[in-house]
């Protein structure tokens, strides 16, 4: 690297602060010290880049509905009637041609085609397809916009997954919340940036890593802080017994100045990062308590969301923490869901995922919506890749047919955050195998989110080994046809 610009590089603003002779760090430390000192300011809140946003955004927060396995689009919402007429038959070659297949079924000799089991039908004024096994979903159809394009390269799960939060294949980039956390910051004080937490539908082998949520080379308090269901939502968290809540502010303290001599020695930000992030947890110790107590909620709230609601760790009591912390400012939510790879029983398996998600899926859209959240906040659902139109397995009416990883087509929705409500956004052809107009890949639907944001997706970048790097890579566009 130019031994100029490394000198640039370690010019940091905290760090001509913090070596100012006026000791402007330690201000700035002081204010972080259970309000000692100057009053923080919003900016001081925010932490992003002060450069963003940079135009006006229509969405202030993000919450992905990630459904981790693939849930397949033939069951769901892509109808497609022809599959009847074909079922039991062989899927033409020239309809696959070059479509790269796993291991599990490149070794089959035959491809026979597989309908849905289940009945579609039209729902709400804009009539989108909606299968039977997601009833709640139809019912807030016309707040929907259905992308029936989605298209990613991957066909493996991790691969696939790591693609999809982060637009790189192979792990090492940044995941989607923590760009946009790097870029925006927070709007609180109380809770992190970008918060992640996991449910389990049926057991599941493929594992979830945690940097599917990472930072890597962004500062590491921009990575997503994962929520447990347990009665300690948050690990280590609580003071260990016999420490009270006064001596921890005495020890944090002393670290704290301890800590700001050290990134005066050295400059690194990291050591920032260090002590903004003591502070965020000693502020969560008495916030994340309130956020995950949901006894105060009214009868209503899980008539809307379910009863599994009121039970931690359930996917339906992760979609009401969402709608919590939305009211509380988290930037970015993520819940992944995993069960959704189905391989082997799909007639059991879908019924399964689909009854865990589908009502606390439209409680939540229904939620923001009666409280006037859905318009400034942008929610996603969908998973890694979609399911084959071929059974796994020669014989397609056997009871527990399964389908096999697709990459090439499947279907994901968004709502809320200024995009377009009651649309269906592109075709795949009769089989369902490939895409037939409006292709959207996962570098568009992020520069899609980026731009509801108020980010120039090619504009939020970071310089690490010689590079600016950013979300989307050299890739991506707004799919300005989903814009309200």
């Amino acid at each position: 690297m130019d031994p100029l610009r490394q000198i640039d590089d370690a010019m940091t603003r905290r760090y001509f602060f913090g070596r100012s002779a006026k000791g402007l760090g330690a201000v700035a430390l002081s204010s972080l010290l259970a309000g000692k000192g100057p009053a923080r300011t919003d900016d001081d809140c925010a932490d992003g880049r002060a450069d963003f946003p940079q135009f006006k955004p229509r969405a202030k927060r993000v919450i992905f509905l990630f459904q981790h396995g693939g849930p397949s689009q033939m069951e769901t919402f892509d109808y497609k009637p022809f599959l009847r007429q074909v079922h039991g038959k062989e899927i033409p070659k020239s309809v696959i041609g070059n479509q790269r297949l796993t291991g599990m079924t490149a070794g089959q000799v035959a491809f026979p085609v597989m309908a849905s089991p289940w009945e579609f039908a039209r729902h709400g004024q804009s009539g989108a397809w909606v299968s039977e096994l997601m009833p709640h979903t139809a019912g807030v159809a016309d707040d929907l916009c259905f992308i029936k394009t989605m298209n990613t390269p991957q066909i493996d799960h991790d691969a696939a997954a790591t693609f999809m939060q982060s637009c790189m294949q192979f792990p090492g980039r940044p995941s989607a919340g923590a760009w946009v956390s790097y870029g925006l910051g927070s709007e609180t004080q109380d809770f992190p940036a970008f918060v992640v937490m996991v449910s389990n539908g049926k057991p599941s082998s493929i594992p979830i890593y945690d940097r599917m949520w990472g930072s890597s080379f962004l500062p590491s308090k921009h990575q997503g802080v994962r929520f447990g269901g347990a009665s300690d939502p948050v690990l280590y968290l609580n003071n260990p017994d016999g420490m009270s809540r006064t001596l921890r502010r005495k020890t944090l303290d002393d670290i704290a100045t301890l800590n700001e001599l050290n990134f005066q020695e050295f400059g690194d930000p990291e050591i920032q990062t260090r002590i903004s992030q003591y502070e965020m947890a000693f502020r969560m110790q008495t916030s994340v308590p309130e956020l995950t107590d949901v006894k105060s909620e009214p009868q209503s709230t899980f008539d809307l969301y379910g009863e599994d609601a009121r039970e931690p760790g359930t996917y339906a009591y992760n979609c009401l923490l969402a709608r919590r912390m939305a009211e509380r400012g988290v930037r970015f939510v993520q819940l992944f869901h995993r069960g959704w790879d189905a391989h082997f029983n799909i007639p059991n398996d879908m019924p399964r995922q689909c009854g865990q998600t589908d009502q606390a899926n439209a409680g939540l859209i229904a939620d923001l919506k009666a409280r006037g959240l859905l318009d400034d906040t942008l929610v996603i659902w969908g998973g890694e890749f979609g399911r084959t139109v071929f059974s796994q397995g020669s014989n397609p009416t056997h009871a527990k047919f399964g389908r096999d990883h697709h990459g090439r087509c499947f279907t994901m929705w968004m709502a809320g955050g200024g995009i377009k409500p009651g649309i269906t956004h592109g075709e795949t052809d009769p089989w369902c195998f490939n895409v037939v107009r409006d292709p959207v890949s996962v570098y568009d639907l992020y520069a899609t989110m980026m731009h509801q944001l108020g980010i120039n997706h090619e504009a939020l970048t970071h310089r690490f080994q010689g590079r600016d790097y950013r979300l989307t890579d050299l890739y991506g566009r707004v799919v300005s046809e989903l814009l309200g």
